[in-house]
């Protein structure tokens, strides 16, 4: 018995053993990983720094500012301090400076800089970092307000620069530097993460990778690297209260910023392409309004002015779903996606108008040189109706239209729907912001010209169990889709 108890002993410290084995060697293994996932933080930016740091520049505008202009009469003829202001007003031009940051993007002398860096410069010297050297004249070849991106050339041969990085590969949480002239101090190094993606701030093309590495004033216009040493964005614009760095910077994303330099570098000026329609977002109250939609996506077209697209055939009350193949998610995405595309290329629309979808082929047009303009008929009416109808539908009050209606809001001569008279408080449509005066053209796309119209409508909508309708709005020549709820 004795000699049986040593050997299951013995086997059950084998065994036990055998599990501690085990677990060091899991455990091990896990702080391998967790080593290998540390090392991946760059202990030092030195190396990154000392590679690209030759590429960035310091760049110092002139105005001249004249001082003539000044307020005339501010001392009597006589006083003793006449000769003084006289003095003071008769100075002559004088000389502003300010400072900004750029880029290098080729060894023959392309420069990158912010537009509000240099605009209205009647003077651009770039100096390179580190060590400066003698400053030299830049030529502006091309600004782009909208993205604030100006190109500059100097000339120049085998210079140092720095390419280009996919924007969109810049994940939230990625290291990122960022380089320039922070507060005219010279030529600095900051670091920090992506923040976010995709911000859009005041610009219809906008599109900034947020960061907490320092920017400060006079890094405008100065690069956002990656770890590669790639440019992922140009340093543009903070957050702050008091004007200085709270860890809240945006940097234009690449993509968009290498599109706005070719088109620079090529003609001077930007090219973007141009659809001709007026749009608005499909919210989620609106899908069930809108037949054969069943989420909110898409760009709803509220007007069709003159140009590509009317002459396409698109028509207000269109749901454009898809450009050219890319699916079309709100309208911010539309705009930036028919900006990019070149002028005069044919591109496919796929459109839902009434339930169905349809395919339209249209010939783009330029943005910048486009003169929409909404046409008009000042044509009066033949005559009145013998009486203009008026109901309470929705929590509105709505009439027909007249010519005292017409008189009294301002209408078109030649306007057709229905006026609102009144909007009841705390109704759907008081929530949505109708007001009197506003004209209501359609619902769930189809013209109402009387009362029952409308109420057509609206019945048919209930008996088919759906919650709301879809409204389309003129107030003061702008139109509008706005969702009303049937329920009660």
């Amino acid at each position: 018995m004795k000699s049986q108890s040593v050997a299951i002993a013995r086997d059950n410290r084998r065994e036990t053993g055998i599990v501690m084995a085990l677990m060091l060697s899991a455990i091990m293994v896990l702080m391998s990983a967790l080593g290998a996932a540390a090392q991946e933080r760059p202990t030092s930016f030195a190396d990154l720094a000392e590679k690209i740091s030759p590429a960035v520049v310091n760049i110092t505008t002139t105005t001249v500012v004249s001082t003539n202009a000044g307020p005339q009469g501010m001392v009597p003829e006589g006083s003793p301090f006449e000769d003084f202001f006289r003095d003071f007003q008769n100075q002559g031009p004088r000389e502003s400076s300010a400072l900004g940051s750029g880029f290098v993007i080729s060894d023959d002398g392309y420069i990158v800089t912010n537009n509000h860096v240099i605009e209205g410069a009647d003077e651009i010297l770039i100096e390179f970092f580190p060590g400066g050297g003698t400053p030299m004249e830049a030529e502006l070849v091309g600004t782009d307000p909208n993205t604030d991106i100006a190109l500059l050339k100097v000339d120049a041969t085998d210079l140092p620069f720095v390419e280009f990085g996919d924007s969109d590969t810049a994940r939230v949480g990625d290291w990122v530097m960022a380089m320039g002239n922070p507060l005219g101090q010279g030529f600095s190094v900051s670091a920090g993460i992506v923040s976010a993606r995709n911000r859009s701030l005041s610009g219809t093309y906008d599109d900034y990778i947020q960061t907490d590495a320092a920017i400060n004033r006079g890094n405008s216009g100065g690069p956002l690297f990656n770890m590669d040493g790639d440019v992922v964005g140009v340093n543009t614009a903070i957050l702050s209260p008091n004007g200085g760095s709270i860890g809240i910077g945006f940097s234009m994303a690449s993509n968009v910023v290498t599109k706005v330099v070719d088109q620079l570098r090529e003609f001077g000026e930007t090219r973007r392409g141009w659809l001709g329609v007026q749009i608005q977002d499909v919210t989620p109250d609106m899908v069930d309004g809108i037949e054969g939609l069943d989420v909110a996506t898409g760009a709803l077209v509220n007007a069709v002015p003159d140009g590509p697209a009317k002459d396409a055939g698109v028509m207000a009350g269109d749901v454009i779903l898809s450009f050219d193949g890319a699916e079309i998610e709100n309208t911010r995405e539309l705009v930036q996606i028919v900006a990019e595309a070149p002028v005069g290329q044919e591109v496919i629309l796929d459109i839902l108008r009434r339930g169905e979808t349809v395919d339209i082929t249209v010939t783009l047009g330029r943005r910048e040189t486009a003169q929409a303009s909404m046409p008009g008929n000042e044509a009066p009416m033949e005559q009145e109706a013998p009486a203009a109808e008026e109901t309470e539908l929705l929590g509105l009050t709505l009439s027909e239209i007249s010519k005292s209606v017409i008189a009294e809001y301002g209408l078109a001569p030649n306007a057709t729907g229905l006026v609102v008279l009144d909007v009841a408080p705390l109704s759907d449509a008081d929530s949505k912001g109708l007001m009197a005066g506003d004209l209501i053209t359609q619902v769930n796309q189809q013209d109402v010209n009387s009362i029952a119209d409308f109420s057509a409508i609206v019945e048919e909508a209930k008996d088919g169990g759906r919650k709301s309708v879809l409204v389309f709005v003129n107030r003061e020549g702008v139109n509008r889709f706005m969702s009303l709820s049937l329920v009660e």
